[in-house]
């Protein structure tokens, strides 16, 4: 999802004030509704500026209000607008800006043990915040819903017509048939884990929700920020966890940096049927969602072979797939 440059640097002009000299679109994240730039300004200040289509409630800046103010320091507060908030809506769109931190993702360099435990730390602090009950009134809850389990069968009872020419979502949809039982126990067991849960008295946290390699940033000094707050839930504290040792990217699956991060987070009793459950719930979501654009959307963006080859490497040796069914072994029944 793009939109036109000079569109971007009117915006920030007329809502931040930012003279852009110099913006660059960035390779980042998997979202097709999002578009992320570098923008260097007249003044010699560089910004993050994540423009998504949709318009963002401000429910999720407080949350990131609430937990600046807890006092959790890996986090970077967004720069504000003229007007004073903290993002701008234009259009069908939400404008975001933050500082540039020059730095890479848990994608891009390994975390060392430090950062492990920081992490570990910052997520405790983020489980433990009170959340008022005005706020926890507008932040979405767990349902265990059944939505993406929903679309991925739908894509076996209600195929699409593809086009010859399109070799990506021809080559999607032949895995899908060849690795069909594969996918419908991903879902079934899901579906399973999820009538176990739903009706235990779980207690709910306030969860980043997505708290992956990718949106974890380490700048020129080592310090770690948690970024990409955009969807907070109020889950069990799985919701998180199922991350650390859950091989998304194919990284983050070693023993020792989960007992690292535990070594911050601090001793804890994990629900294994939660944890299975959510490593499952993921992967479905995952092919859902790569499914409806690859296959089901017209041929226009230009990160679909970078999307492709994200789909297929959850189904690599220990990547995701395998972990979740190794997690599954650990479900009391």
């Amino acid at each position: 999802m793009t939109e036109p440059t000079h569109l971007i640097i009117k915006w920030l002009h007329t809502y931040y004030l930012i003279e852009v000299t110099a913006l660059t679109l960035l390779p980042l994240g998997a979202d097709p509704n999002a578009s992320i730039y570098k923008v260097k300004a007249n003044d010699q200040k560089t910004y993050f500026v994540k423009l998504k289509r949709g318009h963002l409630h401000n429910t999720n800046i407080e949350v990131l209000d609430l937990l600046q103010t807890a006092g959790i320091q890996q986090l970077i507060p967004q720069v504000k607008t003229v007007a004073g908030a903290q993002i701008q809506q234009v259009n069908d769109f939400t404008l975001i800006v933050y500082p540039f931190i020059e730095g890479q993702d848990g994608f891009s360099r390994p975390l060392t043990d430090k950062q492990w435990i920081a992490l570990g730390r910052a997520l405790k602090q983020v489980h433990e915040v009170h959340v008022p009950t005005s706020l926890k009134t507008r932040i979405r809850q767990e349902e265990f819903s059944p939505k993406w389990r929903d679309v991925v069968r739908s894509l076996y009872t209600h195929p699409q017509t593809i086009s010859i020419h399109d070799e990506i979502a021809l080559n999607l949809w032949k895995f899908l048939q060849e690795n069909k039982s594969v996918i419908q126990k991903l879902v079934d067991r899901s579906e399973t884990l999820s009538q176990k849960v739903c009706y235990r008295p779980l207690k709910f946290v306030l969860c980043h929700s997505d708290i992956h390699a990718g949106n974890v940033l380490i700048d020129g000094k080592e310090t770690l920020y948690i970024v990409d707050w955009d969807d907070p839930i109020l889950a069990p504290k799985e919701r998180d966890l199922m991350f650390i040792g859950g091989g998304i990217g194919n990284i983050w699956n070693e023993p020792r940096e989960a007992e690292l991060f535990y070594q911050g987070y601090g001793r804890t009793d994990i629900d294994w049927t939660l944890m299975a459950y959510y490593r499952y719930e993921r992967i479905v979501e995952d092919i859902a969602v790569y499914a409806q654009e690859l296959l089901l959307k017209p041929i226009k963006s230009d990160n679909r072979l970078e999307m492709y080859e994200q789909f297929m490497s959850m189904f690599e040796p220990q990547g995701v797939v395998d972990v979740a069914f190794a997690t599954d072994q650990r479900v009391i029944e």
